[in-house]
């Protein structure tokens, strides 16, 4: 498994699978080990992945600086890849929370991103406001499905503010366009693949700036595909345009019948677009 130094001396990891030009891939959870994204559907197929596990996750080293977990701060971890691997530029993968992460790094190194891709993005670090009735509404399209009810009933909870553990763990089903065994069994591996201490500090203040990353994104010359969920309530398809409209050359693309891992739910699909993208 190679490895490289970050800037602060901090041991970080990184997995290659697949042949091809490279593909830098950042990870969601927030502060999940890359494990979880697999070979992306078979993207492995296509391109190099380069799948970095973000310091304290995975195989990385945990800092000497807990306050390094903040988003902001990772940037500098992906420069650090980047320079090790070589590249003048790199084409960028992130996933869900991993595109904070992905949004920051262009705003600071316009110049080094060459194709960039959104996987069902977190709209936290662009300021974008997802309503309840964007969440319910797409919440429905699953009405048909046998655990329906209990889940809905928990999503309706959460989005009044009543929140708890239960009501969280019980939407669950939402996040997978198929809520079978393979889908569960994922689920479930995210208690072990977390680093939850890291988690909190992800985006502790300071981590975004929305009115500054949305204008660097608005500069940023490189194609852009956002790959939004159908079914995805953490990313309604309505909300996931605002955010490609953020961009001047952005592509927005709604995998049908998918949830918030669509390489789960259709693997060949994601694959297939995203290649085609990537060139």
């Amino acid at each position: 498994m190679p490895t490289f130094s970050a800037h602060d001396g901090t041991p970080l990891a990184y997995h290659v699978s697949g042949d091809g030009a490279p593909l830098v891939c950042l990870p969601g959870g927030p502060m999940q080990a890359s494990a979880y994204l697999g070979d992306l559907g078979g993207l492995a197929a296509h391109r190099r992945l380069i799948m970095l596990d973000l310091r304290g996750t995975g195989e990385s080293a945990k800092p000497q600086d807990t306050s390094s977990y903040r988003c902001d701060r990772l940037v500098e971890d992906v420069e650090a890849l980047r320079e090790h691997l070589g590249l003048a530029r790199m084409d960028l993968l992130a996933h869900s929370a991993g595109t904070n992460l992905a949004g920051r790094y262009v705003s600071r190194h316009p110049e080094r991103v060459g194709r960039l891709v959104l996987v069902t993005p977190s709209v936290m670090g662009v300021g974008l406001a997802i309503a309840a009735r964007d969440r319910t509404e797409t919440a429905r399209l699953r009405r048909d499905e046998p655990w329906f009810p209990q889940a809905f009933a928990a999503l309706e909870a959460i989005v009044a503010g009543r929140a708890t553990a239960d009501t969280w763990g019980a939407i669950a089903p939402f996040a997978y366009g198929i809520w079978d065994e393979r889908a569960r069994a994922h689920r479930a591996a995210e208690d072990t693949q977390r680093n939850d201490e890291a988690a909190a500090v992800f985006g502790a203040d300071g981590a975004f700036d929305p009115a500054a990353t949305r204008a660097a994104l608005a500069r940023l010359e490189a194609p852009v595909l956002l790959l939004a969920g159908e079914v995805d309530i953490s990313g309604p398809p309505r909300v996931m345009g605002e955010f490609a409209a953020l961009f001047p050359h952005a592509e927005l693309v709604v995998q049908s019948g998918a949830g918030h891992f669509p390489w789960l739910d259709d693997a060949d699909r994601f694959a297939r677009t995203t290649a085609t993208f990537l060139g």
